[in-house]
């Protein structure tokens, strides 16, 4: 055999074209970060307004209308524990914080699946003229297959609800996966969530619904249906944003 078809020679040309496509994957992974950041940042943006009814999500609004929008938006992070409002520490990602130790806390009743949450939380506020018109939660939960991420708007009542928009899921397409579905979404504004003492009541059942505390469950998805009446009881309850919708409600914030 030759020096030039000798195994050594083989593997240091393997070696050094794993080193150059190493190199040339590193270096693109650097360069369009930013660029993933940016369109990461902006598709939540559109889906906080989609949530909202500021956008229509399926007119395919262009970046200059979405960041004109989300201007009517206050971004705000509030201490689960307390209600109150506080100052977000540098870099604060709520889906982060929640498994990060120093700043989650085990679920008890752990009704959505989530095992932990973060102890701080974003909300995100419509303001008209300087007053609030609608506030918009962050909420997320397990389904049959995924964890579930969205949106609920609420309006200043913290009852009615303004509208709802799941962003991050991996339901069964077809089946779970019409929770992203227009058609199922446009059920739930007017829909109130809350009684009277400021508890969850919102229903996900099979059939119509028959009551404004009702919504019409997804057809063949029952776990999925399940999993999202159980994320909304949870992140409305006074284990999550329950503290900080009673002062909505009382006018102290």
């Amino acid at each position: 055999m030759s020096k030039k078809e000798s195994p050594m020679r083989t593997i240091l040309v393997a070696v050094i074209l794993s080193l150059v496509c190493s190199i040339v994957v590193s270096v693109a992974a650097i360069k369009l970060k930013p660029l993933q950041e940016t369109n990461k940042e902006l598709d939540r943006k559109l889906n906080i307004l989609i949530a909202a009814g500021l956008v229509d999500g399926q007119a395919h609004p262009t970046k200059a209308k979405i960041e004109e929008q989300f201007g009517l938006i206050e971004a705000r992070v509030v201490d689960l524990s307390t209600g109150e409002y506080v100052e977000a520490p540098k870099g604060f990602e709520q889906r982060k914080a929640a498994k990060d130790p120093s700043m989650n806390v085990r679920i008890e009743d752990d009704i959505a699946g989530i095992r932990t949450r973060s102890k701080l939380a974003n909300v995100y506020l419509v303001k008209k003229d300087g007053q609030l018109d609608t506030i918009i939660l962050p909420f997320h939960g397990y389904g049959l297959w995924s964890t579930m991420y969205g949106f609920l708007a609420l309006d200043t009542d913290t009852t009615t609800v303004v509208g709802l928009k799941y962003y991050d899921q991996a339901e069964t397409a077809g089946l779970g996966g019409e929770i992203e579905n227009p058609k199922w979404r446009s059920i739930w504004p007017g829909k109130e969530v809350l009684n009277e003492q400021g508890e969850p009541v919102i229903q996900i059942v099979k059939g119509e619904a028959k009551n404004e505390h009702q919504v019409d469950g997804l057809s063949g998805a029952t776990l999925t249906s399940v999993g999202v009446e159980n994320s909304l009881r949870y992140w409305l309850s006074n284990d999550a944003f329950g503290p900080y919708l009673a002062k909505v409600r009382a006018g102290e914030l």
